[in-house]
């Protein structure tokens, strides 16, 4: 992983400027992505999972003024083809960050989920320093979470009714989770 920025752990949250991967690189969203993003989570694969797009809260998040989550755009060969976001929590005896990701779905089966996970959890364990990630899959989103395990994710448990789905029913989730000193680098 090559990045542009370093990060302090006791210094203000910011954004990486660059992440490199073996297949795609995480820059910070821009305002230029935004309708890019919304079409993506638009389509009916990504929607199933993440309901219909918010660009309010994508806008916020591209200028930097989402207290909340941090999203990078993920790009391969120079194409925007998903989003990527994390949170920190940083009271001292509770600290980790946590991980959101989708792919457009022609960008889907092709490992660079895998690649923006194990690049933003390199970051986030090397640069951040958290001792441990969290992911919160769809309990019945197999593909998302063999993705998550192929990283170094292991089921910590089910969250039951955890969200809403697009159709208004309360489905379960998964809570997974990462621990530094079990990361797998490569």
């Amino acid at each position: 992983m090559e990045r542009t920025q370093s990060a302090s752990v006791s210094g203000p949250v910011d954004r990486p400027t660059l992440l490199r991967g073996r297949n795609i690189v995480l820059r910070p969203l821009r305002a230029d992505d935004v309708e890019r993003v919304a079409e993506i989570q638009a389509e009916p694969g990504v929607a199933r999972w993440w309901g219909p797009p918010n660009k309010a809260e994508l806008r916020r998040q591209a200028d930097g003024s989402d207290d909340e989550a941090k999203a990078l755009a993920i790009e391969r060969e120079g194409e925007l083809v998903g989003l990527i976001q994390y949170h920190e929590e940083n009271e001292p005896d509770f600290r980790h960050a946590g991980i959101d990701v989708f792919l457009a779905e022609r960008a889907q089966g092709h490992g660079l989920g895998t690649d923006a996970v194990r690049t933003l959890a390199r970051y986030l364990i090397d640069e951040r320093g958290h001792h441990r990630l969290t992911i919160d899959p769809a309990a019945d989103n197999a593909v998302a979470i063999r993705t998550y395990e192929k990283v170094g994710f292991r089921t910590v448990g089910v969250m039951r009714e955890y969200w809403r789905s697009p159709d208004g029913t309360w489905r379960d989730g998964l809570l997974m989770d990462l621990l530094a000193r079990q990361f797998d680098r490569a």
